[in-house]
């Protein structure tokens, strides 16, 4: 037995329960950055001197970094072992964040969100490997339970975490906030998760045209999703080169992987029923938690006018919800099916998404409880079973290569979720303008009342001048019919992700039943 491996058998409860907390609060920082700097973009721009286009790099720096290093951690834990990859993962993303929040200029903050996103990106699918390495039965499924709520916690929170500490203290402690948790998972995790060693005879003959393709293909991917509904899609230059590099290097890259002896990325675990399915729960889960989370602020901002802070109180219920879900969750994983369970899940998760379609002009935190009710609680339903089912029962020499792919396609259906709802609001807000202009003539008595009294409060504020009241009372009718617009692109967007998730909770018979049998321990071989 080597002496970096601590056989599983002979670590007590409390120390891996202690190591694989540990490897969660990595875990969860790392996603929280996605959308820590969400609700605070104004604040970070303001500093930086940076313009509204150069300022959503601040997050679509992060996202391509962590959605090309996503897949490709499988083969690193096996090259440099879990627990070095952890640990300099853990170090490079506290430092990283460390000079973000010294950042100078936009263009630092680029390259350091960058780095930042690159190396917490090898922390998440890492903690799926140690979870079903460490617990068996019960205490698997409640790991599963812990990391799916975590999974969707984590963006949830950000916009509020992000807000609370603009308002109280500074944009820069949005990053040095990662210090302490950052410094502790370092320390922690090298002395205590010991459940592999590391193989530098993979380095030799490692495909590394496939990740060259790889990274092509995620990194213009997830470029040509994040700035596509800004520029108009292929109408831009820029988007048609990024999305023909993506669409080529994808294919190479595919090609690459099903052809080569030893794949970066094993591709053939698609094979598996479980695994597709699986994935494709991700997928969708994906989408509705990263596009709530993306059109919730976005709504209260523009349509309410909200603060940065009062947008993540409003958000804060969802999720409270999905921490009362966890012992509901964890006490009927004794007694049901977990595809019923999951089947619930993403039945109501639909049903939240119809809920919020219903939104209007007045909508607050008392408005969106219920929905976001809901939300909470169903996403515990929906991400655990599929984290238990798909990953569960794979033996340890593929579960590396397995957990990058179905982390890859959760965050895959975020980036395809938001693309396509800004789309959606560029698209039906001016169809909804339109729409409600045609209305808007000399026959609406309440349009022309509305008119009058507009025109002539204005005009005794501006000396009586009533070709400036006029024009102070029809530029106020069109911002009302804009927010009228809006709002109603707002219920569309949240009536098409619910449509997707019925149509994956009908899909949920299609899996086959699992009981998330435990592999066979990596110090038994």
């Amino acid at each position: 037995m080597s002496a970096d491996i601590i056989p599983v058998s002979e670590m007590s409860q409390k120390k891996k329960v202690f190591a694989f907390a540990a490897m969660c609060v990595g875990f969860f920082i790392a996603l929280l950055d996605i959308q820590i700097v969400s609700s605070s973009l104004a604040d970070i721009g303001g500093g930086l001197s940076a313009s509204p286009d150069e300022l959503s790099w601040v997050q679509s720096s992060y996202l391509i970094a962590e959605i090309v290093v996503i897949p490709l951690s499988g083969w690193l834990s096996r090259v440099m072992s879990t627990r070095w990859l952890f640990c300099i993962s853990a170090i490079g993303f506290t430092v990283s964040s460390m000079l973000c929040g010294l950042a100078w200029d936009i263009h630092s903050m680029m390259a350091f969100r960058a780095l930042q996103g690159f190396l917490g990106g090898s922390m998440i699918p890492t903690v799926f490997t140690t979870a079903f390495v460490y617990f068996q039965g019960q205490q698997r499924m409640l790991a599963a339970a812990v990391i799916g709520a975590l999974g969707s916690l984590a963006p949830t929170f950000g916009p509020t975490v992000g807000g609370w500490i603009t308002e109280n203290y500074s944009w820069h402690w949005l990053f040095f906030v990662n210090l302490v948790p950052g410094i502790f998972v370092a320390v922690v995790v090298p002395l205590l998760v010991r459940i592999d060693k590391a193989d530098r005879s993979l380095l030799k003959g490692a495909d590394y045209l496939g990740m060259i393709l790889m990274a092509a293909f995620l990194g213009c991917l997830e470029y040509t999703l994040e700035e596509g509904a800004r520029w108009d899609w292929l109408d831009d230059p820029e988007i048609r080169t990024t999305a023909w590099i993506s669409g080529l290097s994808g294919i190479a890259f595919i090609w690459r992987s099903l052809t080569f002896k030893n794949p970066i990325v094993d591709l053939r675990a698609f094979k598996d029923r479980n695994f597709l399915l699986g994935c494709f729960f991700s997928f969708v889960a994906g989408m509705g938690i990263f596009a709530t989370i993306y059109m919730t602020p976005l709504f209260l901002g523009r349509v309410r006018g909200f603060s940065s802070l009062q947008i993540g109180l409003a958000m804060f219920s969802t999720g409270i919800f999905q921490i009362l879900a966890i012992p509901f969750y964890t006490f009927l994983t004794r007694k049901i099916d977990m595809r019923w369970l999951m089947m619930f899940g993403l039945g109501l998760f639909a049903l939240s998404m119809w809920s919020f379609s219903s939104l209007n002009h007045e909508w607050g935190w008392k408005e969106l409880l219920l929905p976001q009710a809901l939300r909470g609680f169903s996403q515990q339903f929906a991400v655990a079973p599929a984290v238990t089912l798909t990953l569960g029962g794979l033996p340890p020499n593929r579960l590396k290569l397995a957990s990058g792919l179905f982390n890859l396609m959760r965050n895959l259906g975020g980036a395809i979720g938001i693309a396509g709802c800004s789309t959606l609001l560029i698209g039906r807000t001016n169809l909804h303008f339109l729409r409600l202009a045609e209305h808007l003539n000399s026959t609406n008595t309440a349009m022309v009342e509305f008119l009058h009294r507009s025109g002539n409060a204005s005009a005794a504020i501006f000396g009586g001048d009533p070709d400036h009241g006029q024009g102070v009372a029809l530029k106020r009718l069109w911002s009302l019919t804009f927010r009228e617009a809006q709002t109603l692109t707002f219920g569309d967007a949240f009536l098409c992700l619910s449509a997707c998730l019925v149509v994956a909770a009908l899909m949920v018979p299609l899996m086959r039943k699992s009981t998330g049998a435990p592999s066979p321990s990596p110090d038994a071989h």
